[in-house]
């Protein structure tokens, strides 16, 4: 049989997730992978440098994916940050859900540090660009050191929040994972209301009113 003259990316990642859930385990080479699926050793490297980047690469596919369906929905972006999270989840876990057995054989041995998880490094990078980019409203103190630190601190706790929900979807045995859906409204629901930073800033101006009355009254 003739080898196959073209693959695709997404033909590659498909081909690695069937050889893993089959075999229960990666396969020994490149060169046994290509020739187990018919096609020339060096198109794998058209897009892929190891077996480690294509693990990195699937579950970065899965959000693109995600951001692709939300994308199409007129009504998603009208939504404030608060939904659009909520959105986001949703879609995303319901692409994992899909690919439940892949990203539990990815992830299981993991479960307990995800954190350290260098098969996470290319989804981390685009969902804290993602929340980046919901403008999810801070104080506006005019202070770029502190600005800097606001945007980072929400990234970092919205990408622990990812991480732990991963982990609650790992070991969740409910009919249709369903139990997720529910840690998820709750979990993205709290975090925006601790978030809420109208009380802050309400105080904030009665301080400054406060302060421009002395200053007058001096």
């Amino acid at each position: 049989m003739a080898k196959k003259k073209t693959i695709s990316e997404n033909d590659i990642m498909s081909l690695y997730m069937d050889y893993v859930l089959e075999h229960n385990s990666n396969p020994k080479s490149v060169y046994s992978f290509a020739k187990a699926n018919n096609f020339d050793e060096a198109l794998f490297y058209n897009y892929f440098g190891s077996f480690e980047a294509i693990e990195k690469h699937i579950l970065k596919a899965f959000f693109d994916n995600a951001i692709q369906i939300l994308d199409k929905n007129e009504d998603y972006q009208n939504f404030d940050a608060r939904n659009k999270l909520l959105s986001f989840y949703f879609t995303f876990f319901e692409i994992l859900t899909a690919n439940r057995s892949y990203v539990v054989y990815a992830l299981e041995s993991n479960k307990k540090n995800l954190k350290a998880l260098l098969k996470l490094s290319e989804l981390k990078k685009a969902f804290t660009n993602y929340i980046d980019h919901l403008d999810i409203e801070t104080l506006d103190i005019k202070q770029a050191t502190i600005d800097k630190i606001q945007k980072k601190a929400i990234q970092e706790s919205a990408w622990a929040q990812l991480l732990v929900t991963m982990k609650f979807w790992l070991e969740d045995t409910s009919a249709g994972i369903e139990k997720t859906d529910i840690f998820i409204e709750k979990a993205v629901n709290t975090s925006f209301d601790i978030l809420n930073i109208a009380p802050l800033k309400s105080v904030i101006d009665f301080g400054k009113f406060l302060f421009k009355e002395k200053m007058q009254m001096n």
